[in-house]
């Protein structure tokens, strides 16, 4: 047996690894597509030949508490997410809290050939989606060989 291999679980350690880079970076997105982690609103983005598409998800807020915005190039999602406090006495105290609250803000940077003269956003079901059209001069076209 070689003595670079000590029997433990090889991909536990690479996870253990992981971890450590993790933590020494500070949870640095590991791409400029990524997000740091705990990010708030988690969002979607896809394209189709006319637009781009963009799905944040913010569960429980409505279309009053949800500010969007285009400018210079950056489309920003912001609001603000209430605590909800449970039912009963008022004498509990938490001991665990997984769900965000308090106010919030998401940039996403549009790429060039998106017009933010052609943007429409709607909610439903927990769900902001915003539709950002692309320049006519962007969008794909056939040519005709003669």
């Amino acid at each position: 047996m070689s003595d670079l291999y000590s029997g433990a679980d090889l991909f536990g350690e690479f996870a253990r690894l992981q971890r450590q880079m993790d933590t020494l970076f500070g949870g640095f997105p590991s791409s400029l597509r990524s997000s740091r982690v705990g990010a708030f609103p988690q969002i979607n983005i896809g394209t189709t030949d006319d637009s781009m598409e963009i799905v944040a998800f913010v569960p429980g807020l409505t279309t009053s508490e949800l500010d969007v915005s285009i400018e210079k190039g950056l489309l920003t999602i912001s609001g603000e997410r209430k605590r909800i406090a449970p039912q009963g006495s008022g004498d509990i105290r938490t001991y665990a809290q997984e769900r965000f609250s308090g106010s919030f803000r998401r940039a996403i940077e549009l790429p060039q050939h998106a017009d933010p003269d052609k943007v429409q956003a709607r909610y439903a079901n927990g769900c902001l989606t915003i539709s950002v059209g692309k320049r006519e001069s962007s969008k794909p076209k056939a040519i005709t060989v003669q």
